[in-house]
């Protein structure tokens, strides 16, 4: 676990640098197998797998201007939706400021960043996920540009990756299309705690367009941020035997994944969404709203009564996510439509379904 990045030679003669912009359009991502817990800096307790998303996404545009002057640090506007937000911005400054080791061009720059998500923000869908890829993928695009530097898709996206992860342990899945893994894993190859992969051998055609329909239960700011979670999980009576417990679904789930097995794929989705949420109230803290469980009775009801492979999600939020392969789309979205969206806020819900990765604009 050598690979840091860490390159004094990345700076630029200001005066040869002409204003430009770089714009990436990156997905949120659904983690089947939960990451909850980290050490170091932004490493994983356990291995994760996720479907990347594909109508969830941040749009993010990097506008960049030679700085004058002595170095002045990080020169950053920051806007969300159209609008100045400082507290975003503070964070984003921060995350800029913690790479300035592998970018040390950002010193001599004057950057604004426009960012807007398609979806609600902080509401459990995974937004640092998307916001930090998007940002990533616009760094190493700009490193690209001026320097000719990363020779091949496989190098930027794996840099991406690594990068995202310092921003989010979430995002550096988000930069691959389809399933991605994170976290090393002996049956794996290539599997890192520093960077994802994208996961497609042996993988059942079914789940390459499987569909995820986002029930908003709630569209308000999670009372307790992912990052703050994580650091619970320090002093969970219950941390260790978790992170032993993913490592043996993860292997169990990837039988599923190649034999297209819908249900044994579904057991183990809902499990890991039932462990989260039980891992963050034995950390003395709530999540789920009343009705998120309603939906999730409604969703096993209708499972057991049309034996459709129909299954629920959660992330560390209240919204409910029900995946299902793509022949039963038009049942399920009946079903949504006749019995679901009364308990979502505004009836409102997002179809959605595995996206084919980030797109640069």
């Amino acid at each position: 676990m050598d690979l840091d990045y860490k390159n004094p030679k990345l700076v630029i003669e200001t005066q040869k640098i002409e204003p430009g912009s770089i714009t990436w359009r990156s997905p949120s991502n659904l983690a089947i197998i939960k990451y909850w817990g980290k050490h170091g800096r932004q490493l994983p307790r356990n291995p994760s797998i996720s479907f990347t998303l594909d109508k969830a996404y941040t749009e993010t545009t990097l506008e960049y201007a030679p700085q004058t002057g002595v170095d002045q640090g990080i020169a950053l506007d920051f806007l969300f939706d159209g609008q100045p937000n400082p507290a975003f911005e503070e964070k984003v400054r921060k995350f800029l400021e913690s790479i300035i080791d592998i970018f040390p061009f950002l010193r001599q720059l004057k950057l604004t960043l426009r960012s807007a998500n398609s979806f609600p923000h902080s509401s459990g869908i995974a937004s640092s996920a998307s916001s930090m890829s998007a940002l990533a993928l616009c760094l190493c695009t700009l490193e690209d540009e001026l320097f000719n530097s990363l020779e091949s898709d496989e190098e930027f996206r794996r840099k991406a990756s690594f990068v995202a992860r310092l921003g989010s342990g979430s995002a550096c899945r988000s930069i691959y299309a389809g399933l991605s893994v994170w976290g090393a894993m002996g049956e794996i190859g290539g599997s890192s705690d520093l960077y994802a992969i994208p996961y497609s051998e042996e993988v059942h055609e079914s789940f390459l367009s499987y569909q995820d329909a986002i029930l908003l239960v709630s569209k308000g700011q999670k009372s307790v941020s992912s990052r703050a979670g994580h650091a619970l999980m320090d002093n969970n009576p219950f941390a260790e035997s978790r992170y032993q417990q993913a490592r043996q679904r993860l292997h169990l789930l990837l039988m599923a994944l190649r034999t297209g097995d819908a249900d044994a794929f579904g057991q183990i989705l809902e499990a890991e969404a039932l462990t989260l949420h039980a891992l963050m109230m034995a950390s003395n803290y709530i999540l789920v709203k009343p009705n998120t469980l309603v939906l999730i009775e409604k969703v096993q009801a209708f499972r057991k009564e049309t034996g459709h492979p129909l299954y629920f999600s959660l992330d560390a939020g209240p919204n409910l996510h029900l995946l299902f392969p793509i022949r039963i789309k038009g049942e399920v979205e009946n079903f949504i439509n006749d019995e679901l969206v009364s308990f979502c806020e505004n009836g409102q819900w997002i179809a959605d379904e595995v996206g084919k990765g980030p797109l640069q604009m």
